[in-house]
């Protein structure tokens, strides 16, 4: 799987799924394509939805920082040279057995088990 080294807070050294906002009036699907284009210089195609996720994080004093709906998709790649763009500091391929030795963002580890645990 592909994943992005964040490379701005909030989360800055975690690895996670590339992805990030949806413009306004913008399909999902188009904000997949458009970000991991972004992040990583991958033209993709979303094949299908795999997860949704909420992940909602606290600051110091227990208030809500941050309130993130993700929606993960599978995706094909098209074209394009990976290269680490935007706000992400690294880009690479990684296999389901490289995931334990990573610092991962909350829920990533899960959603790539699903995926590949579906296609067994």
């Amino acid at each position: 799987m592909l994943l992005v080294e964040r490379g701005k807070e909030p989360l800055k050294g975690y690895w996670s799924l590339p992805g990030g906002l949806v413009e306004t009036g913008e399909r999902l699907e188009s904000a997949v394509c458009r970000e991991v284009l972004e992040e990583t210089g991958l033209v993709v195609r979303a094949a299908y939805l795999a997860e949704i996720f909420e992940r909602i994080m606290h600051d110091g004093a227990g208030r809500v920082e941050y309130h993130y709906v993700l929606a993960d998709y599978v995706c094909k790649v098209v074209s394009g040279d990976m290269q680490a763009s935007d706000d992400a500091s690294r880009v690479d391929w990684f296999r389901v057995d490289q995931l334990e030795g990573l610092l991962l963002t909350e829920g990533t580890g899960d959603v790539i088990r699903k995926v590949f645990a579906g296609r067994e």
